[in-house]
C-alpha cells in the first residue's frame, strides 16, 4: 500500500525520496508518495522520478487498490527494480496553480451556498480554469457579479487554510447541510481529511490546497451555463 504523504497537511512538498515496491514497463509503485493521484475534481500531479542510472517523466498517477501507480513517459536508462530508492520531483508550478484553483473552489461553493442556498453537486479543477456545478440555481449577470465580488472579499481576508484528519461523526455534525456530499464517501472512511478555512468554511476534501487565502489570487468568473433543471455551472479563472 502506498502511503499518501501529502496528507493531511504536507501538500506544499514537491520533492521527496521513496522506495520502489512494484515495477512494470508502464508504471512504478512506491512505498510512499507526494504525487496527488487525482480525485475530487482535481487532476493528478505531473513531474519526474529519478534513480541511480535513470529517470522518467511521471505523466499520470492514479490509485489502484491502495497503491498509487506512477505512469512513466520516456524512460532514460534501465528502470529501477523493487527495493531501489527514487527521488520524486513534482511540477511545483502546476501543483501551486491547482492548489490555488481548488481552494478558490471551496470559497465559491460556500459563497453560493450561503447567499443563494445552492449546493455544489460537481466541480472540475484544471490549470486553465475551473468550474462548479450548483443546484438549485438560476443566476443572472447581477448574481454572477455578486458571487465574484463576495468571493474576492473572502479571499482578501487572508484566512488560514488548515488541513487535518477528524472523526467522521464530528465532521458530519460540523459541516452545514448542502456543503458536502458526505453520503458519497464510503461509511468506513473514518477519520476524514478536512479543509477548514478560518471561521468561514469546513469541508471534507482530499485535494491539495494553499495554506492561506492570500495565496489564491483574484477570482474572475468567465462564464455560466445551465446544465439541467435548476443546475447552473459557474466557470472561473484566477489572476495573480
Amino acid at each position: 500500500m502506498t502511503e499518501l504523504r501529502y496528507l493531511p497537511d504536507a501538500d506544499g512538498v514537491t520533492e521527496f525520496e521513496a522506495t520502489v515496491t512494484g515495477a512494470t514497463d508502464d508504471y512504478l509503485v512506491l512505498d510512499g508518495t507526494h504525487f496527488y493521484p487525482g480525485g475530487g475534481g482535481q487532476p493528478p500531479d505531473r513531474g519526474t522520478l529519478s534513480w541511480d542510472g535513470g529517470r522518467a517523466a511521471v505523466v499520470d498517477a492514479e490509485k489502484n487498490h491502495g497503491d498509487v501507480r506512477h505512469y512513466l513517459g520516456d524512460v532514460e536508462g534501465d528502470p529501477p527494480a523493487p527495493g531501489a530508492t527514487v527521488t520524486g520531483r513534482i511540477d511545483a508550478d502546476r501543483r501551486d496553480r491547482l492548489r490555488r484553483m481548488h481552494t478558490a473552489q471551496h470559497v465559491v461553493s460556500r459563497v453560493v451556498l450561503d447567499d443563494y442556498g445552492a449546493a455544489t453537486v460537481g466541480n472540475r479543477i484544471s490549470v486553465d480554469g475551473a468550474r462548479v456545478d450548483v443546484e438549485p440555481a438560476a443566476f443572472d449577470d447581477a448574481d454572477l457579479a455578486a458571487i465574484e465580488r463576495r468571493t474576492n472579499a473572502v479571499l482578501d481576508r487572508d484566512l488560514p487554510v488548515e488541513k487535518s484528519e477528524r472523526l467522521r461523526g464530528a465532521v458530519e455534525d460540523a459541516v452545514p447541510e448542502g456543503r458536502a456530499q458526505l453520503d458519497l464517501i464510503p461509511g468506513d472512511v473514518d477519520p476524514l481529511r478536512v479543509v477548514e478555512i478560518g471561521d468561514f468554511d469546513l469541508c471534507p476534501c482530499g485535494g491539495t490546497h494553499v495554506d492561506r487565502l492570500g495565496e489564491v489570487g483574484t477570482v474572475r468568473i468567465t462564464d455560466r451555463a445551465a446544465k439541467g433543471t435548476d443546475v447552473e455551472r459557474i466557470e472561473y479563472d484566477l489572476t495573480p
